[in-house]
């Protein structure tokens, strides 16, 4: 089977109609204002809720306020893709007569939009108080976040894919709750050990094994994968490795720091 055509902005011209691309603005305009409602609630319900939030540095009240709305992200883009990809008719094979490769929704589109807001609004504040939010790995995960994802709203292709790696975003309450825990001088509480026993299984299911699946998957449908647009074709073997390779090397970091609290929590009773 032939490639289709590299990146014919014809391509992209057909299907990128004028009311896709009003909805595709909307959406990502609307992951900008839900990430900016998300961190200035979280800094009032900070304020009144948590005693020691008036105590912490404007630095940490930065970090704090960011991962609120981080965890807000998470939550609805984990449980969009688990709609679409388990409960909804949208990528099941015997659904359509489309391949499931060039199959897409308005919820689809939707969520990949609202998505790129996101991390367009994370990146933004990453780069303003860099590196105090993330080094240069959080820089390159949310670069090709944005590049992937907007070639798939483009092109309307691998929108399975790219939710799929969004659905590994289903850790991040995790990663944030750690963090919470931490800053609040919690670390020796059952809550955050228990809370990193539930990293390390999540990350587990939802950044490893998930992706060795995405690996299958793709190699056992080469033939209608090779349907996407070359430069598309060659972002989706490369952009899920880089990811990959970056989940890994969290997940060393998660498994180390897991071995270390229960370490430490053994020799303390």
């Amino acid at each position: 089977m032939e490639f289709t055509s590299s990146f014919d902005l014809t391509f992209f011209y057909d299907y990128a109609t004028p009311s896709k691309v009003v909805l595709w603005l909307a959406s990502i305009f609307s992951g900008i204002i839900l990430c900016v409602l998300a961190y200035t609630s979280t800094a009032i319900l900070s304020s009144l809720l948590f005693k020691g939030y008036g105590k912490l540095s404007s630095e940490e009240k930065i970090e704090w306020n960011n991962r609120g709305f981080s965890t807000f992200h998470a939550l609805f883009v984990s449980s969009a893709s688990f709609y679409l990809l388990i409960l909804s008719d949208v990528f099941n094979v015997n659904s359509q007569d489309d391949i499931v490769i060039n199959r897409s929704s308005r919820l689809s589109d939707t969520v990949l939009g609202v998505s790129i807001g996101y991390f367009l609004t994370d990146l933004a504040m990453i780069l303003w108080n860099f590196p105090a939010l993330g080094g240069l790995e959080y820089v390159l995960h949310h670069g090709i976040s944005i590049g992937s994802i907007t070639l798939c709203l483009l092109s309307g292709q691998v929108h399975i894919y790219i939710l799929m790696v969004l659905f590994s975003e289903s850790t991040t309450p995790f990663v944030n709750l750690r963090w919470y825990l931490d800053v609040a001088g919690l670390k020796s509480s059952k809550l955050y050990i228990w809370n990193g026993i539930a990293l390390f299984f999540g990350w587990l299911v939802a950044r490893i094994f998930l992706f060795m699946f995405l690996f299958y998957h793709i190699g056992t449908r080469l033939d209608e994968v090779k349907e996407v647009f070359l430069f598309g074709f060659y972002t989706l073997i490369m952009v899920p490795s880089v990811l990959a390779v970056l989940n890994i090397f969290w997940f060393w970091k998660i498994a180390s720091g897991m071995v270390k609290t229960l370490t430490k929590a053994k020799h303390s009773k």
